[in-house]
């Protein structure tokens, strides 16, 4: 079933209608591949080619008895083409189908996923770029440490995002490989001439070693890329919420006209696309567990990936579709708050200056243990609500000693944290400018 969530261009090509016509572009190459050998006569594949078609309906009812989904499209098929469907599925087993479609049905999705981080990546240098200097507070374990800017953090996740745009490539060059190889991968009823040829048709790699199916650690690579993607993307939408707090506030998802926040306080405006990130992250996690599960087959093949993959593949590729068009739009919407964000740097009342204070004093000649001691002194003063920082140094006879008062005053001063924005902006738009 496909999720309601769903865009139509992913949508549509896990649709039983674009599955099974996957299957009889394998089904057609392989008999073209046996034309040129001979064994199929060119009159007979003008015809399959021109009559071969199915019936979803069909297929299902076919499939209650024979209990086989691939025997009930070749049956379908069969009653379309007549006599020279006796060619169709020559050497063939159901695996050398199933992976080589589901190979062009994964290359189709990430190829979508691909334009999706795209698009993504326009956005976030916009913000980037719009934000280079505005400033705000950086924080680590949630506790202002030093002054960034929100440009800063936008050219973060863009950089982020780059690296999952080249992950995303890889994984759908290792995803583009079928088999044509026959039961177990040995070339006993098909020859190797057909796999090389219908794959080329097909625009895929053959698998240089198979058994009955593509091994799965194809797959398994395939999917832990949707759950890298899916996991910056929660990142991102974490960063958002924690922005959006009421005693935060420095951003905002958008909030339109006509919208409602809660059914019983109409004062509220939640952070509810990044917390429907946060959750749809976790499934995207859980698929790509599946799929490293799958690696481990019996022997040459057994089906219990297959169950699974009818799940993960549509499920997974459809959610992170989803969420990068969600994430693109929320972020071309976020509303940002710059005053808010110079305010929340004066609620330490000039702590976040210590590591100034601290490399002046070093510079006077104190060792780097005395200035600590001597800069926490005043700075632990200040948490306990004793004044301002600026107050407290001024008023410590050890820090005095060393500096003057203008010296001081001099490390309260946001601009040498943006002396070097330029340089980062230059090292990480280089490349993709």
């Amino acid at each position: 079933m496909i999720p309601r969530y769903s865009r139509p261009e992913m949508a549509r090509i896990w649709e039983p209608e674009n599955r099974f016509n996957k299957w009889l572009e394998v089904e057609l190459s392989a008999c073209e591949a046996w034309c040129r050998l001979g064994r199929i006569p060119k009159k007979s594949l003008d015809r399959i080619k021109k009559t071969a078609r199915f019936d979803i309906a069909r297929i299902d009812e076919i499939e209650k008895t024979v209990k086989h989904d691939v025997i009930a499209f070749l049956t379908s098929v069969a009653e379309f083409v007549g006599p020279d469907s006796r060619y169709i599925h020559i050497g063939l087993t159901s695996s050398d189908v199933l992976d080589t479609s589901l190979a062009l049905l994964l290359r189709e999705a990430a190829e979508i996923i691909i334009k999706d981080i795209e698009a993504l990546l326009a956005v976030l240098k916009d913000k980037a770029h719009e934000h280079k200097t505005t400033v705000m507070m950086g924080r680590s374990h949630g506790i202002h440490a030093e002054p960034t800017t929100f440009g800063l953090k936008m050219a973060l996740w863009h950089d982020e995002m780059q690296r999952n745009l080249e992950r995303m490539r890889r994984a759908r060059e290792v995803i583009s490989y079928g088999k044509l190889s026959g039961a177990v991968g040995t070339f006993s009823s098909v020859e190797p001439f057909v796999e090389e040829y219908a794959l080329k048709i097909l625009g895929l790699k053959p698998e240089s070693v198979a058994t009955q199916v593509v091994h799965r650690d194809r797959h398994a690579e395939y999917f832990s890329t949707l759950a890298i993607v899916a996991s910056s993307l929660e990142k991102f939408a974490v960063e958002i919420r924690h922005l959006q707090r009421t005693e935060v506030l420095e951003a905002e998802e958008p909030f339109t006209a006509g919208q409602k926040g809660s059914s019983a306080m109409p004062h509220k405006r939640n952070p509810i696309l990044s917390e429907n990130l946060t959750g749809l992250a976790r499934l995207v996690r859980g698929y790509s567990v599946s799929a490293m599960e799958d690696v481990a087959l019996w022997h040459e093949r057994d089906i219990s990936h297959s169950s699974v993959e009818r799940v993960i593949a549509p499920d997974a590729t459809i959610l992170l579709d989803f969420m990068l068009g969600r994430m693109t739009g929320l972020a071309r919407g976020l509303v940002v708050y710059p005053d808010n964000m110079l305010a929340n740097m004066e609620k330490l009342k000039g702590l976040v200056y210590s590591q100034r204070v601290l490399l002046a004093l070093v510079a006077k000649g104190l060792t780097r243990e005395q200035a600590y001691a001597a800069v926490q002194r005043c700075a632990m003063q200040v948490w306990e609500g004793l004044g301002d920082f600026n107050s407290s140094l001024l008023d410590d006879a050890e820090v005095m000693n060393y500096m003057s008062a203008k010296e001081v005053e001099r490390c309260f001063d946001v601009r040498p944290y943006l002396r070097h924005v330029d340089y980062i902006f230059k090292r990480t738009f280089k490349k993709k400018d």
